[in-house]
């Protein structure tokens, strides 16, 4: 799959050392940028991405520990890639916690660690990115969602998580449009079920749940400089799921 150059830039993808988060982040690498693989507590798998990073072309690459919920965390992770990398010209916001269970069975501390690793992260990590993305002549922030949340999906099970994507989606066409006078972009994709899910319903769109190449297109059109005039949007990559009943 044929990427943008990426070759003078630096990425910053959040929850990079596992799933879906190492698989943009190594999507990147393969198009020649500047790598920084954040995690939380596994260092020992961000090793490993930065250097299977580094094998796959990327110019340079590091791993970055920080907590996304924590403001002062977060200028850490972002002072350590500006200090070894340069300035964040990509910032994928793709962590964000699971709850998988019914509402009224999920503790406090579970509730809001889904509310703040989804939502608040992605607002901390963006607006401490902002600052040298407004200054440049190319950003891009694309945020990790969930498909059809615009529609307000709710259910009893998993709802934090429902509501902090529903967040989320609202915070990408806002910050969109704050930036609108800036040369950078805020987008989001926005997968329903995918190959590394926890869990798997019976029935999946096209009979399999979307590959992690399946978000590596959008991401690769975001990312483009061609793009620079689309932003706001959000890619949904559900195999055309219809969640409704009717």
């Amino acid at each position: 799959m044929d990427g943008p150059d990426l070759s003078d830039r630096t990425v910053l993808v959040t929850g990079s050392a596992k799933g879906v988060g190492r698989a943009l982040l190594l999507a990147t690498a393969d198009c020649g940028a500047k790598t920084a693989v954040h995690y939380h507590t596994s260092a020992d798998a961000a090793r490993e991405v930065a250097d299977e990073a580094t094998d796959r072309g990327a110019s340079d690459a590091m791993t970055v520990q920080g907590d996304v919920t924590d403001p002062e965390s977060v200028d850490g992770v972002f002072a350590a890639v500006e200090s070894e990398l340069g300035p964040v010209d990509v910032l994928v916001n793709n962590v964000g916690d699971f709850a998988p269970a019914h509402w009224e069975e999920i503790d406090f501390a579970t509730w809001n660690r889904v509310l703040e690793t989804n939502l608040n992260g992605t607002a901390l990590c963006s607006k401490r990115a902002l600052p040298n993305l407004r200054d440049g002549d190319y950003g891009r922030i694309v945020n990790v969602g969930y498909a059809s949340s615009e529609k307000g999906l709710v259910s009893p099970k998993n709802f934090p998580y429902f509501v902090a994507k529903a967040g989320v989606l609202m915070f990408t066409r806002m910050l969109a449009a704050d930036t609108q006078e800036d040369d950078l972009t805020v987008n989001a994709v926005s997968p329903y079920v995918v190959e590394n899910s926890d869990e798997f319903p019976e029935e999946l769109p096209r009979d399999r749940p979307a590959s992690f190449e399946d978000l590596i297109q959008p991401l690769y059109f975001f990312l483009d400089p061609e793009s620079g005039y689309i932003s706001g949007e959000n890619v949904k990559v559900d195999g055309g799921w219809l969640p409704e009943t009717v």
